[in-house]
């Protein structure tokens, strides 16, 4: 059921008003950040890449939940990490944080009572911490070995200055780390899929090796052999197509139905495949992304409806547009 819009033209417009101001606030204050970011932050970024452990990150209340998710996303990239609450560090939580790891907290005053305990383990054990806050000259920011400040910055909800800037300030920073930190580890679109099997985003993610018919399901054919023999080879694979290959295995050309069609005379049968084939097919790496060769497939002309996968010249396996609707990618 949909709800119905204020009929009240001024209400509407009043609402646009508010929700642009607030986004154009919180915009203000990512561009202050950009152009703040410095050498602690690099400090951080290279903290991180050295440690031999994970990435803990913690807050409180809002501050949390912004920890939490850039966990994740760290997590996903490459970068072992977890989410240690700051409230329940404080009764056991502390143990699962080793010397190995790197500590990292959220806090825009810097003052967050519940983190103090963590604060001081880290200090206790020589665990590096680092602090994402407003106020550097806090409690926790004197604590800390790297502090990252976040800009002066109105919150967009400035009747009650609840955490809306900030917090997406600390949530930009940490997507910012996670991405400048993927790129020094070398981390690919293939590393990727293997923490993201599932879902929509493991589909687009899937290589065509993972999905490609090969061996003796390959529909092959010499160069010199009749397109009786490629015809049989074609119905007996199911793909509409065959390709020809030469004494090495190399891959030469391609016959499709609409080849037969071309060719449609007497005698057709006893002609090689050679004589028919499309020289030059489109053809795909075996490690390339499978969303690629749908792309191929079905935006680039003229349109098909299989591909080769190749290793060098030689055909390894075939991709059918069908495959890809088989593993939830179309």
């Amino acid at each position: 059921m949909r709800y119905p819009i204020a009929n009240d033209a001024r209400l509407q417009q009043l609402a646009l008003d508010e929700a642009r101001a607030a986004i154009r606030l919180e915009t203000e204050g990512l561009e202050a950040l950009a152009a703040g970011l410095d050498g602690a932050f690099v400090a951080l970024v290279e903290l991180i890449q050295r440690a031999p452990g994970r990435v803990i990150l913690s807050g409180v209340g809002k501050s949390a939940h912004i920890a939490r998710k850039v966990a994740a996303t760290l997590a996903s990239t490459g970068t072992p990490a977890q989410f240690v609450h700051g409230g329940d560090a404080s009764h056991g939580d502390l143990g699962m944080i080793t010397t190995a790891d790197v500590v990292v907290m959220f806090s825009k005053s810097g003052d967050t009572a519940e983190l103090s305990d963590l604060a001081n383990y880290c200090v206790r054990f020589d665990i590096p911490l680092a602090l994402l806050t407003a106020r550097p000259d806090s409690r926790l920011g004197r604590a800390a070995n790297i502090v990252v400040t976040l800009p002066e910055a109105r919150e967009a909800c400035e009747i009650t200055a609840a955490p809306t800037t900030s917090t997406t300030m600390m949530a930009a920073l940490g997507d910012a780390l996670a991405v400048v930190l993927l790129r020094r580890r070398g981390f690919q679109a293939a590393d990727f899929h293997v923490f993201h099997p599932g879902g929509t985003l493991g589909s687009a993610l899937l290589t065509v090796g993972e999905v490609m018919h090969r061996d003796d399901k390959l529909p092959l054919v010499g160069a010199e052999a009749s397109v009786a023999a490629a015809i049989l080879e074609m119905t007996s694979k199911g793909f509409g197509c065959t390709g020809v290959v030469d004494e090495a295995g190399d891959l030469l050309g391609i016959i499709t139905d609409g080849d037969l069609r071309r060719h449609m005379a007497d005698g057709l049968l006893q002609q090689t495949a050679a004589a028919v084939m499309t020289v030059g097919p489109r053809t795909i790496g075996a490690d390339a992304l499978l969303s690629e060769a749908l792309r191929q497939m079905t935006t680039l002309t003229p349109r098909i409806t299989a591909i080769f996968a190749m290793d060098g010249q030689r055909p390894v396996g075939i991709v059918h547009v069908h495959d890809c609707l088989r593993v939830g990618l179309v």
